[in-house]
Order: C-alpha cells, then sequence, then structure tokens
C-alpha cells in the first residue's frame, strides 16, 4: 500500500499533461506569428530590398528605352491634351499613357486635313473625319478606309452634328468664290463650339492670315489688326474667318470652352486640288500640262510659302501647348510671284512661259508671318525650304494630270 502510494504522484505530471496534448491542435497564426516570421532570418529585409529593385526598374524604364537601339521608333505618345487630359498632376506613372483618344476633324478629307489625319493616326488616336467633299476629296484618305480606327462622315458643318467625342476643329476653304463661305465660316464654327461646350472638348479653329487683309504693317505679327475690305470681293472669306475667331474667343470667354488658334499663312503640299485658284498649285498645274504661267499684276507681290509637313507639326504643338493664340504658322521665307515662277521653272521645265493678266481686286500687296511668338512658346517653327518641299508637290500633281 505504501508502494502505491509512493508511487501515484510520479504518474501525476503525466495526467497532468494528457488535458494539455488533446488541446494542442492547430491554430490560425495570429499578427505576432507573421511579424516573427518575417523578422526571423532577415526575411524583412529582403522583401523590402525586392520592392525597392522592382520600382526602380518601373521608375527608370522610360529611360531604359530611350538608350535602347530602338531608340529610333517614332514617339508615340499622344500630342494632343484635351479638356479632360490636361492635368499634369494626374499621378499617372511613367511608362504608362492614356488610351487612344477619338478626334473629329472636319474638313479631314481636304488638303492639310487628311495630311493631319495621318499623323493622329499614327500616334494611335481614333479619328472621325467630316467632310462634304466640297474642296476635299475621298482619294485624300482612302487609304485609311480599312482602318478600325478611321471613320468617314459626309456631313455639312452647316448643319448640327451630334458626336460624343473630342474635337479638333479643322476646315480649309479657299478664297474667291461665293458667299455661302461666310456661312460655312460663322455657322460651321458655332455649331463645333456648341460641340465642344457640351462634350467639354478642345477646340482648335484653322484661322487665316487673310485676317490681316493688304497690310500696312510688315512684317505681320499677332497683335495686328488688320486691313480688310468688308465689302470686297474677298470679304466673304476675310470676314468669315474673323468672325470665326470673335466668336472662338466668346466662348472661351463666356461659355469656358478651351480653345486654340492657328492663323495659317500659304501651304503648299501632295493633295492640294489641281484646280483651286492657289499661285503654287496654278504655277505647277500649268507648268505640267504646257501652258503659260499666269502672273497677275506685274507679280512684284509677296507671299511666305511652307510644306504641309510643317504645318501639321505646328498645329499639333499650338494643340499640346498650354497657350490659346492666335499664332502665326507659316514660313518667313518671302517670294515675290516672278521669284516663285523662277523656282517653278527651275523644277519642272526651263522652257515654261509666264502670261500676265489684270490684277484681282483687293489683292494684297504682301504678306510674310512674324513667327516669333509660335517660336518663344511653341517651340515651333517650319524647317522645308521651298526649293526642297516643291519637287513633293510636282511628283504628286504629276502623276494625277497624267491620271486625268
Amino acid at each position: 500500500m505504501k508502494q502505491l502510494h509512493k508511487s501515484s504522484p510520479t504518474h501525476a505530471p503525466a495526467a497532468a499533461h494528457a488535458p494539455a496534448s488533446k488541446a494542442s491542435k492547430p491554430s490560425r497564426p495570429g499578427p505576432r506569428s507573421w511579424v516573427g516570421y518575417l523578422l526571423r532570418e532577415q526575411r524583412l529585409l529582403f522583401v523590402l530590398l525586392g520592392a525597392l529593385i522592382a520600382s526602380s526598374f518601373f521608375l527608370l524604364r522610360p529611360y531604359l528605352f530611350s538608350l535602347s537601339p530602338s531608340s529610333h521608333v517614332p514617339d508615340r505618345r499622344p500630342l494632343f491634351s484635351f479638356a479632360s487630359h490636361t492635368s499634369s498632376a494626374s499621378g499617372v506613372p511613367p511608362g504608362f499613357r492614356p488610351p487612344p483618344r477619338r478626334v473629329v476633324v472636319t474638313g479631314g478629307a481636304g488638303f492639310v486635313g487628311s495630311h493631319l489625319v495621318d499623323r493622329l493616326l499614327e500616334q494611335g488616336d481614333s479619328v472621325i473625319v467630316v467632310d462634304n467633299f466640297f474642296t476635299g476629296r475621298k482619294d485624300n484618305v482612302a487609304h485609311h478606309l480599312r482602318n478600325p480606327r478611321f471613320e468617314l462622315l459626309r456631313h455639312d458643318v452647316v448643319e448640327p452634328i451630334l458626336l460624343e467625342n473630342h474635337v479638333l476643329h479643322l476646315y480649309i476653304i479657299k478664297s474667291g468664290f461665293l458667299n455661302n463661305y461666310y456661312k460655312t465660316n460663322v455657322m460651321g464654327t458655332l455649331n463645333m463650339l456648341g460641340l465642344a461646350k457640351r462634350i467639354g472638348a478642345r477646340f482648335l479653329l484653322t484661322s487665316t492670315s487673310e485676317v490681316y487683309g493688304d497690310p500696312l504693317e510688315h512684317p505681320q505679327k499677332e497683335t495686328y489688326w488688320g486691313h480688310v475690305n468688308p465689302i470686297g470681293v474677298r470679304s466673304c472669306y476675310d470676314e468669315g474667318k474673323r468672325t470665326a475667331e470673335t466668336l472662338t474667343m466668346d466662348y472661351h470667354r463666356g461659355g469656358g470652352v478651351e480653345v486654340r488658334i492657328a492663323r495659317i499663312f500659304n501651304t503648299y503640299g501632295p493633295r492640294m486640288c489641281l484646280d483651286d485658284g492657289r499661285v503654287v498649285s496654278n504655277f505647277v498645274a500649268q507648268a505640267l500640262r504646257r501652258q503659260p504661267m499666269t502672273v497677275y499684276g506685274d507679280g512684284k507681290q509677296t507671299r511666305s510659302f511652307q510644306y504641309v509637313s510643317d504645318l501639321v507639326a505646328g498645329l499639333m504643338a499650338l494643340m499640346e501647348g498650354d497657350h490659346i493664340g492666335p499664332f502665326n504658322l507659316g514660313n518667313p521665307g518671302e517670294f515675290t510671284m516672278l521669284e516663285l515662277a523662277q523656282v517653278v521653272k527651275e523644277t519642272i521645265d526651263p522652257m515654261a512661259t509666264i502670261e500676265f493678266k489684270p490684277n484681282t481686286a483687293d489683292d494684297p500687296h504682301m504678306r510674310k508671318p512674324d513667327i516669333t511668338k509660335a517660336k518663344h512658346l511653341l517651340r515651333w517653327e517650319p524647317k522645308v525650304s521651298l526649293r526642297e518641299g516643291l519637287p513633293l508637290m510636282v511628283k504628286d500633281f504629276r502623276q494625277r494630270i497624267l491620271d486625268e
């Protein structure tokens, strides 16, 4: 009995541990367990080091690609900033770009408009061209018809149009015909300004050097108010564009529409209309057809000629920038009509002749842009000289004239 009594304490601890072994089931680790796991064997240090390496590569990615052999690939970043994308503090990390925008180009089947459409599609935007084909040609944009990011609408902007897209307003109308140009410049601009206000889009108006009329200031600065005959044969175009600028600024000041205004000087290049009445296309078409080049007046009146790619670059710089304008977009190189005829002769046919005719009413005697403002604020200036750009236009005209 004594032995049994003495042995019972030796078994008591085992009995005491029995419930403990039954209670030692696996339990969910608490927060302290995770902290302990990370602190053991310097695991936290490796986690932080990995995050630092990953974030460093992400931030330096654009610079690493710019140093790679493929850095010659054109920059595909969007060049246009609309009202909904103008914040520079958007928090979007480098290396990302917003989804492609849908841009509306009125007059996009015209000479300048079609070249602008090319550049917009190249940079990845989706483009809707609105054109009534009065001066534009479907052939100018036919190469985009199978592009899923391109749409073509036959519509006259004199009539309202409902489109839920960002608006780049561009229409190219030539001078010298009927007063329906005034209606297009005024009503078309008014309709597109209303669309821009309704959807909160940035609006670009392509005005013209014709707002200066027959200038008394030379070269012409943007601060010059012009010298225009309001009842002359050219006034439907000159005053139409001046009114378009007035409406644009009214919508900006009174309606809060974000606007840009470009004053375009004489532009030339492929896809110009063969018989649109402009001096460069007239001279080139006449020389290719073996006809005398028509010079009005004494041929001493001056003009400045810019190649179309320079103009498109200027429009893009204006839309991308933060300045309203107006901005003169033109080449300050100045030529008399006789000097231009000589360059055309040297390019096409040294035996080409000149025919003089009486000058047209209200024809400006001088035209040369002062582009100091564009150089300073837009970092833009033309690069293609007349002798470099004219052969490219002649090649296009020659092919089209042969196909007539």
